[in-house]
């Protein structure tokens, strides 16, 4: 198996893991007036144009990342630093996993925005009262963008990863398909609670989210061995 296909591993099972622990409770609520929104039409087309945007916005994300973090290598190699900032990047992932589960107090560094995410949340109402399916879509790729602790850690990932292809289009190219694999991992999560909308269930939700923390913390000593390895 390849670090690529190891990664994606990877990305997939932190975002599905993230998904049930942090998006649940940053998302839900706009998730379950979607639900209540639209009363007895079908909300999966809905649901799914709303996610892909979402996970639209993550890819968009991944692959500029990725391609800086190519560029960057490029640049470290002139230098003959290479191996000092692919460690460096290493170190930072890890940092950056302890404190998305407050195992490192560094305070809200990865706060998310309460007033950002109030203001899309009511921008979401107004959308459903117009009844526009397609509205969700871009509802999705707005939501991509919202200030989130995951999320900054996993495109800090890609840009690692792209550290280690031979291009900024590939560096681009890997970053796109790992955060793809996040976003679409952070699904199921979202569709669960799109069948549950009366949500104050799943009291594991911590647990689950620290294990995307957990996996996330794996991935930068991953990083940091391959950098002693380079």
């Amino acid at each position: 198996m390849s670090s690529t296909e190891t990664l994606l591993i990877f990305y997939f099972s932190t975002g599905f893991a993230v998904g049930f622990g942090h998006c649940i409770g940053m998302c839900g609520p706009i998730v379950v007036s979607l639900s209540l929104g639209r009363k007895n039409e079908s909300t999966w087309i809905p649901h799914l144009l709303y996610n892909a945007g979402r996970v639209v916005t993550y890819a968009v994300l991944g692959a500029i990342l990725g391609a800086t973090g190519s560029f960057t290598a490029i640049t470290a190699n002139i230098a003959g630093i290479q191996k000092i900032v692919l460690i460096f990047a290493g170190v930072l992932i890890v940092i950056m996993g302890l404190a998305m589960s407050d195992w490192l107090p560094l305070g809200r560094i990865f706060g998310d925005s309460d007033r950002f995410g109030r203001l899309v949340s009511g921008g979401f109402q107004r959308l459903t009262r117009l009844q526009s399916t397609l509205a969700y879509l871009p509802l999705g790729l707005l939501l991509g963008l919202l200030p989130c602790g995951p999320v900054y850690t996993a495109l800090l990932a890609a840009a690692r990863a792209g550290m280690e292809a031979d291009s900024p289009t590939a560096g681009a190219l890997i970053g796109m398909v790992l955060m793809g694999a996040f976003g679409i991992g952070t699904v199921p999560a979202l569709l669960v609670v799109s069948r549950l909308a009366g949500i104050g269930w799943l009291r594991s939700r911590q647990l689950i989210y620290k294990v995307g923390a957990v996996l996330m913390i794996i991935v930068g000593f991953y990083f940091i061995y391959k950098a002693v390895q380079y």
